[in-house]
């Protein structure tokens, strides 16, 4: 019998009624440690199940393997309550894990000495005025010692080959040659009786802060005597550089440092070009600075971005992410760039599976250096590929049906190859897991959250895909309710994701916990519409010049074939939104159809012209419709959503953090003023201490409280 007969008579046998489409195939995933073999009476879950789940942070396995650190987060809606701190399992699971810190203070950065005895982290201790590296010997035991005291902090620490040096960063003032000179700036700036920002080139802005002059600088700590930190950039031309800067992040930039094998230089990430961000790609390049001191040396070429390099354990060969800049592409893949390495030069550069059509989202090497494990997105997964570490074609390790590994970790020096990662599903929050490839499994080193999942009244998403008008395969999943009965009618609630290059996954989402969504009796449909991740590079491409048209019909097919197909879901009652990317479409859905009954906006744009000049990125923008705004081509004159204002009718939810620098409050409040001047039934919501998401418990209780509100208004 053709599996695809099989596959259409399982479905018509799960589900009363249900009649399948020629062109929908379903597939509902299983897990023995998934909460379904729980035999207990379950019950719908609630805000306080998600936001009280303890996190479980990225493994930090001990070079031999025996060992795993990895931080716990214990929240609380009050965040002088919430806990955080070190915990350490054995790699075998042998043993339960056993809390290594108990501070008020989180640590964060950990990493190991090559000897697997002692952990060093970052962490604010009393006494420290701002964040610095501490020291703990995990097999002696005893209090962590504090190793660094620069006035400007700590992070990002790592020991050298030999163990007797710490390699961190800090953020420094320009110009200073010493901690002293920082003191010195810091409190000139400080004596002023002015307050002004003042700029001379861009970005100004990142995230949710204002940017500065400071700079992400290299310093050297030795760890016996008393010899102070060394800056190894300061005095150098790299960082006087107008555009000098690390690889940006939300937060502070980073320099992706590691030592190389010989413990005589540091490999490191920067660009120079920070400040041509508003009308090129900015690149990163790899740098190798001498711990005796001079000039940092380039090491890479015009033409890509480098990111996250990593030597093999046999240290004749380094591995780092790599993107091209060049092509005017919208999105490009990371993959994987293999070097040879030998005397401070690197050559041989070669992409490690040139084939391989998914980016590459973590990875590590066999002790051997003969293997390459990487995690990467595939269709609502994070799934596991091997690759020759001297090129070759990647292979999936085993096929994965449930949930995402992520954060893969592979100690150096085990006797055999060992993978840590971490492994979370819709319906099974993150816990640490050592991957067994040859059984194609993986055995739960932590079990924290498994016995409070147990008690809620969830299902693992169904994953659906359909042809779309255009020819594309479209891949959705489906969240049902709790208490679900295949023979009611539910309505429907689609939710768009950000990005555009992301990809719904099977996780369990904090910030808009797909299952919180579904409580009140929703069926939730997560659509990876074009531009996605996770389904090959075109794929995340073709969204260029066509930021919101194809997208916003797809979300509409994914909706309408859904409701052909299954028989407990409503088609009548409709409604869409999303945040992010996910609330520029709602507001695109506002404008084009009046096919949903309300829609929920968060953090979305409105005006994509005012948009581009007040976000803290603008040249994506002119990548994504095709030139500058001032050009006015098709793109900007036909997709943007305010020039369709008179056909706005459709009740809307505007949600907003004061502090969002991604998509400002500009937009929402351009959105709110043309809603109220049309008289569309709305509601606005501004958060004033948040940033693009919202992060503080009871702000996000009350944000469900008002969505919930919203659609029962509508679709109940």
């Amino acid at each position: 019998m053709p599996k695809q007969t099989i596959l259409k008579k399982k479905l018509a046998l799960t589900v009363l009624g249900r009649c399948l489409s020629l062109l929908l195939v379903t597939t509902i995933a299983s897990v023995g440690t998934s909460a379904q073999t729980s035999t207990k009476a379950k019950r719908p879950i609630t805000h306080e199940d998600v936001w009280l789940m303890k996190r479980v942070g990225a493994p930090a396995p001990s070079p031999d393997g025996k060992f795993v650190v990895f931080s716990l987060v214990e929240p609380a809606y009050d965040p002088k309550d919430q806990a955080s701190d070190l915990w350490l399992v054995r790699g075998d699971g042998s043993a339960p894990p056993r809390r290594l810190t108990s501070t008020k203070a989180a640590e964060s950065d950990v990493t190991w000495s090559p000897d697997s005895r002692r952990i060093a982290f970052v962490t604010k201790r009393e006494g420290d005025e701002i964040s610095q590296v501490y020291v703990l010997d995990v097999v002696e035991g005893g209090e962590a010692q504090r190793v660094t005291s620069l006035s400007t902090g700590a992070m990002a620490p790592r020991f050298s080959p030999d163990g007797n040096t710490l390699l961190f960063s800090s953020v420094v003032f320009p110009g200073a040659r010493n901690d002293a000179d920082n003191q010195r700036i810091a409190a000139e700036r400080k004596a002023r009786k002015y307050k002004a920002r003042t700029y001379d080139g861009y970005p100004i802005r990142r995230w949710d802060h204002w940017l500065d002059d400071t700079q992400t600088h290299l310093f050297v700590q030795p760890l016996a005597g008393a010899e102070p930190a060394r800056d190894l950039l300061a005095g150098t031309k790299l960082v006087t550089e107008p555009g000098f800067g690390g690889r940006g992040t939300n937060a502070a930039d980073t320099l992706d440092a590691v030592w190389t094998p010989d413990g005589t230089g540091v490999l490191f990430t920067a660009t120079t070009e920070r400040n041509a961000a508003a009308y090129a790609p900015v690149e990163t390049h790899l740098y190798l600075v001498r711990v005796s001191g001079g000039e940092p040396q380039r090491l890479t070429n015009t033409g890509h971005s480098y990111a996250r390099p990593t030597f093999a354990p046999s240290g004749q060969t380094l591995y780092a992410l790599r993107t091209p800049t060049t092509d005017g592409k919208v999105y490009h893949l990371d993959r994987l760039a293999r070097f040879d390495w030998k005397d401070g030069t690197l050559s041989a550069e070669a992409l490690v599976a040139p084939t391989f059509d998914r980016s590459v989202e973590s990875f590590g090497i066999t002790p051997d250096s003969q293997t390459i494990y990487v995690t990467a997105e595939e269709a609502g997964h994070e799934k596991l590929f091997s690759m020759p570490a001297r090129g070759g074609e990647a292979k999936l390790a085993f096929e994965v049906k449930l949930g995402c590994y992520v954060n893969l970790a592979i100690p150096p020096r085990a006797s055999a190859p060992l993978l840590f990662a971490n492994w979370e599903s819709a319906v099974n929050p993150a816990e640490i897991v050592r991957i067994d490839l040859p059984a194609g499994r993986h055995t739960l080193l932590t079990t924290f959250n498994t016995t409070a999942a147990e008690q809620i009244d969830w299902q693992p998403l169904q994953h659906v895909w359909f042809t779309s008008r255009a020819g594309k395969r479209i891949h959705n999943m489906l969240v049902l309710p709790p208490n679900f009965d295949p023979t009611r009618r539910y309505p429907v609630f689609t939710f768009i994701h950000g990005g555009p290059h992301t990809m719904f996954r099977d996780q369990f989402f904090l910030r808009w916990n797909y299952h919180l969504l579904a409580q009140p009796g929703y069926v939730i449909v997560l659509t990876n519409y074009t531009g996605s991740t996770g389904f090959g590079e075109k794929f995340a491409q073709d969204i260029q010049g066509d930021p919101f048209g194809t997208c916003g019909s797809e979300i509409t097919e994914a909706v309408d074939e859904i409701a052909k197909t299954f028989a407990y879901v409503d088609g009548e009652r409709v409604a869409a939104g999303g945040a992010s990317y996910g609330g520029h479409l709602a507001n695109w859905l506002q404008a084009t159809t009046t096919r949903y009954k309300c829609l929920i906006c968060h953090a979305g744009l409105i005006n994509s012209e005012s948009q581009y000049g007040t976000s803290d990125t603008s040249y994506f923008r002119e990548l994504a419709n095709g030139g500058p705004v001032w050009e006015q081509n098709e793109t900007w004159r036909k997709q943007n959503p305010i020039r369709y204002a008179a056909n706005f009718q459709t009740p809307i939810l505007l949600t907003i953090g004061e502090n969002d620098f991604r998509v400002p409050l500009n937009q929402t409040l351009e959105n709110w003023t043309i809603l109220q001047r049309r008289r569309v039934p709305s509601r606005l919501v501004v958060f004033p201490e948040a940033n693009h998401w919202i992060l503080r418990g009871e702000d996000n209780k009350y944000l469900f409280q008002e969505v919930h509100a919203w659609l029962a208004k509508y679709l109940r």
